[in-house]
């Protein structure tokens, strides 16, 4: 491996920088984004059912605010149980979007890194040209820089797309991800509010 960073000269620190953020960023979205863990599937039964046994409490909103993405929204609507359903929906919303920004949080710069590896990879395939033309002289080519110059270029290359493409792959996955899920908060938020003001059923 380092064999290959020599090889392939000081421009591929930058993709690697980048390949390394890239990676840690993927590892914490794949955490972070579960279904089960922003949008528990059974969180609204037990909602309700907390609510017919007992009722609101500070309690029972601190612990839900700290469970789940899908928790914070139901305890801010919570808090305004007792208002109008339109008033409830207004700080449903609220906390949905901010919800939706924790979200979506790191996507950008996932889809930077996906953006600009290519332009790194180029950047190192000029420095490598550069070296190939700057090892010309009255006596000719000398034969190791030009192949330096050479595994400069391509290696860069090779590297900036070996990046880029998983990147861009979990960046387009990621955002996908996030408005599914933020569209299941809103239909579960919407079956909270109408249960509750008796307009649907639990």
């Amino acid at each position: 491996m380092f064999a290959i960073v020599e090889a392939a000269g000081w421009p591929i620190w930058f993709l690697i920088l980048s390949s390394v953020i890239a990676l840690g960023l993927i590892v914490e979205r794949l955490i972070f984004l579960r279904a089960s863990r922003v949008s528990p599937p059974a969180l609204l039964d037990e909602v309700i059912k907390e609510l017919k046994q007992r009722g609101v409490s500070d309690g029972m909103l601190t612990r839900l605010a700290e469970s789940s993405p899908l928790g914070r929204i139901f305890a801010a609507g919570l808090k305004n149980i007792k208002s109008p359903p339109e008033v409830m929906k207004e700080s449903i919303e609220e906390a949905g979007r901010m919800v939706a920004h924790d979200l979506e949080r790191f996507l950008t710069t996932l889809g930077t890194i996906a953006s600009i590896s290519p332009l790194l990879g180029l950047f190192g395939t000029v420095v490598g040209m550069i070296e190939i033309f700057g090892s010309q002289n009255a006596a000719g080519n000398s034969p190791a820089i030009l192949a330096h110059g050479i595994s400069v270029a391509l290696y860069n290359t090779a590297f900036g797309l070996i990046v880029a493409v998983p990147s861009m792959i979990f960046y387009r996955h990621f955002r996908a991800q996030v408005d599914s899920l933020t569209i299941e908060m809103e239909q579960q938020a919407i079956k909270l509010v109408e249960i509750v003001h008796g307009q649907r059923k639990g």
